[in-house]
């Protein structure tokens, strides 16, 4: 039989990266995709792809393959080596089961025979060879007041088509949301993928985002820091009454429970007093005597 250098027919070098791996699959099998492809070997080639992926892009089958080493060359004869084991060994000695390949070439057969799928599921049924589409990764910015309302957003589908995406209320900078059905088309009957949406926040003037968190900061009067009051705060939420206990010295954090975005459970909001002090023409001579006739010394206790 023949030798099969799937990184050649992946078009990737050996020290290639698993992300990569997947990237030059889904690049070829969209090339080379039955419903689309004008080349005369698309149906051969898709073949050839996918069992170069299910060989590679499992790392397990990978360092199986690997194990045979870099000398072979794509066509030349190839057997096994004497007492190749090299699939149950990375497997484990209970990995064997018999599973069936749905048509893959004899080569692959002899490496990987008859030691279970991995959760492949790619077969060929009666209709011929079927294979559930690769999943899209993609990312989209949304604002913070979008964040916290929920939002609809436009998408392109493999096919280039315009869909509307529903991004959930409370969505988190970072998170993923998965569309169902929005990634490359299967093959045969297999079903398309997935769309996996990596959500971000913009940076936003008023509110700081951390998870569901929201930080800001709130400017208060030197008097209402030493004397303590009950002031209107905005939050994401509408406006609230924050009470500050006296003597608040700036920097002091006041946290609103479930104020944050919202979710299961909601995120925090946490303000931060600013004491700022009032022009010196509306407070100048107040101050002056302030400090004619106060004993507060703040610096008191420092040393060098």
């Amino acid at each position: 039989m023949e030798y099969k250098d799937y990184y050649k027919i992946l078009g990737v070098s050996r020290d290639a990266s698993q992300d990569a791996i997947k990237k030059a699959y889904r690049k070829l099998a969209r090339k080379y995709h039955p419903d689309v492809s004008k080349d005369p070997d698309a149906e051969t080639r898709i073949k050839e792809v996918n069992e170069a992926y299910e060989a590679l892009g499992d790392p397990e089958k990978r360092k199986a393959y690997d194990q045979l080493g870099s000398n072979w060359r794509q066509g030349q004869d190839f057997r096994p080596p004497p007492g190749w084991d090299g699939w149950t060994q990375h497997r484990g000695a209970g990995a064997g089961g018999g599973a069936d390949f749905g048509g893959f070439s004899d080569f692959f057969e002899s490496i990987f025979g008859g030691a279970g799928m991995g959760g492949a599921g790619r077969r060929r049924g009666t209709g011929g060879f079927n294979m559930r589409g690769a999943d899209r990764e993609g990312r989209v910015e949304i604002t913070l007041d979008q964040a916290l309302k929920g939002t609809e957003i436009s998408v392109n589908d493999a096919d280039g088509r315009v869909q509307r995406v529903r991004i959930p209320a409370g969505a988190k900078d970072g998170s993923r949301l998965r569309v169902r059905g929005q990634g490359d088309p299967g093959v045969g009957t297999g079903g398309a993928g997935d769309l996996l949406l990596e959500i971000r926040i913009k940076p936003d003037s008023r509110y700081r985002v951390d998870g569901r968190d929201l930080y800001r900061d709130i400017p208060i009067t030197p008097w209402e820091a030493a004397l303590g009051a009950t002031i209107e705060v905005p939050t994401p939420h509408g406006w609230v009454n924050l009470k500050i206990p006296p003597g608040s010295q700036s920097g002091k954090q006041m946290r609103l429970k479930g104020k944050g975005l919202p979710g299961k459970p909601p995120g925090d909001l946490y303000l931060k007093l600013m004491i700022q002090a009032p022009p010196e023409d509306e407070a100048g001579d107040w101050y002056r005597k302030m400090a004619e006739q106060s004993s507060f010394a703040p610096r008191a206790g420092l040393t060098p």
